[in-house]
């Protein structure tokens, strides 16, 4: 018996038909044969996670000074029922030195955040505050003027917090 062109055309289409209505049949009875249950998912704003410049108590272990580098210090203050967890730290602006020392124009300090996502994580419980220490964060670099001698500078950052 011979098979012609037609005929493999025909047998080739019936077999494909059989194969896409397995297939759909198959998941089908994937889709219904899961059961039945409860469940909700709600999408909840997160309340923002505030980041509170040094307050007594506060200070870094280690001072800057021109040509070197120091710990930042972070308050971060969680109003959220839950914890959170810092994920990046990231500058925002230039260093500006406190009132104090308004002669302090050039700072030559410069903030660099850790490496995103940070790890270990530093965590915030709900509805408290935490300090979280970035070493080495902070540098100074020798272009700094000699008015910026025992001045506190403020670093603007962003942080970036997952539950």
């Amino acid at each position: 018996m011979r098979t012609t062109a037609r005929t493999k055309r025909v047998k080739t289409a019936a077999l494909a038909g059989l194969l896409i209505t397995a297939g759909a049949g198959t998941a089908y009875a994937y889709w219904t044969a899961t059961g039945t249950g409860n469940g909700s998912a709600a999408a909840a704003g997160m309340q923002t996670v505030a980041v509170d410049a040094l307050v007594a108590g506060d200070n870094p272990k280690n001072a800057l000074y021109p040509g070197g580098s120091a710990d930042v210090v972070l308050r971060l203050t969680n109003p959220n029922p839950y914890a959170v967890q810092v994920y990046r730290v990231t500058g925002t602006g230039p260093a500006v030195a406190d009132a104090a020392h308004s002669g302090c124009t050039t700072t030559g300090v410069t903030f660099t955040g850790p490496a995103a996502p940070i790890s270990p994580a530093p965590s915030v419980a709900a509805n408290s505050s935490a300090l979280v220490t970035l070493p080495g964060a902070a540098a100074m670099d020798t272009t700094s003027l000699a008015a910026c001698q025992g001045a506190t500078f403020n670093l603007p950052v962003t942080v970036e917090v997952r539950k």
